[in-house]
């Protein structure tokens, strides 16, 4: 019978976090080094839950804030790109708040509420286009498209 490998459906990350939420660090260390390669690179959550238990594990509680900030960040940028709308619950659950602490979290980013259908409106952010020009391969694109001329 085939199948999803084990380490493929393992929830590693609440895993990691399991460990931390009862303070046991050093088994959360421990199942972070028996963690295979290949799921560290393809569950970023994974490394994003040990960094918090590296944090603790070191004592460095101020890094902890920090990474906890820095994860909400990121799921926060996923839901600015993923959604134009999005319920309250929704966003509480991707962010790690309460309702009321989600919805007060994006509204200073500019999103709107509904509180009608308990719904928010992403803001969306201007899409950035600029690109950099490096002088050396547009000299070598030129010298390229002149020899094919001549």
């Amino acid at each position: 019978m085939e199948g999803v490998p084990f380490e493929e459906e393992w929830p590693f990350a609440i895993h990691l976090l399991a460990h931390v939420y009862v303070n046991d660090i050093n088994s959360a260390r421990y199942l972070w080094k028996s963690i295979p390669a290949a799921v560290k690179e393809r569950q970023p959550e994974v490394v994003a839950a040990w960094r918090i238990g590296q944090r603790l594990w070191t004592r460095d509680y101020a890094a902890v804030h920090e990474a906890i900030q820095v994860y909400t960040k990121r799921m926060f940028q996923l839901l600015l790109s993923a959604y134009s709308t999005i319920g309250i619950q929704d966003t509480a659950l991707f962010l790690g708040m309460n309702e009321d602490d989600a919805t007060n979290y994006v509204v200073q980013q500019g999103w709107v509420v509904d509180p009608d259908s308990r719904m928010l409106t992403v803001k969306k952010q201007p899409v950035k286009t600029e690109q950099k020009l490096d002088s050396s391969k547009l000299h070598r694109l030129t010298e390229y498209v002149f020899h094919l001329e001549h």
